[in-house]
């Protein structure tokens, strides 16, 4: 056997995941309920922001927002994350997690209605990472 970090990952490696997850869940009486996002934000062709995340059994996560420097204090972010929330509303998932370092955005999702849960605190608190959840 041996262990390689693998930069991308191939069919192959999407397969086995894909259907790892899903037995896992059904050997569990769990409904998968998966879906991979990508939410992109465009104006002439240019991309303005993106949002990345997945969705699996009852929830929803973030993974990353990013706002272009030169676009940012548009509500470009709020429009983007109020689109992951209408797409995920009704569909049987009941809440949206995400994390967020200290110098990133937590008073951005304060605003949009999400609530922190803890704070991992870290000896510089730029990097203490905050973990909030909005329910659905």
């Amino acid at each position: 056997m041996i262990i390689k970090n693998v930069k991308e990952t191939n069919d192959k490696i999407g397969e086995f995941l894909d259907q790892a997850f899903a037995d896992y869940a059904l050997s569990n009486n769990v409904e998968l309920n998966f879906d991979e996002f990508c939410f992109v934000a465009e104006e002439d062709g240019e991309i303005l922001g993106v949002i990345t995340g997945r969705a699996y059994y009852n929830n929803v996560h973030i993974v990353d927002l990013i706002v272009d420097k030169k676009s940012r204090g548009q509500d470009i972010g709020t429009k983007l994350v109020k689109a992951v929330e209408e797409e995920y509303t009704g569909k049987g998932y009941k809440k949206i997690t995400l994390t967020t370092f200290g110098f990133q955005a937590p008073e951005f999702y304060r605003k949009l209605g999400y609530e922190l849960e803890f704070v991992r605190e870290d000896e510089d608190s730029r990097l203490s990472k905050y973990f909030f959840i909005k329910r659905l």
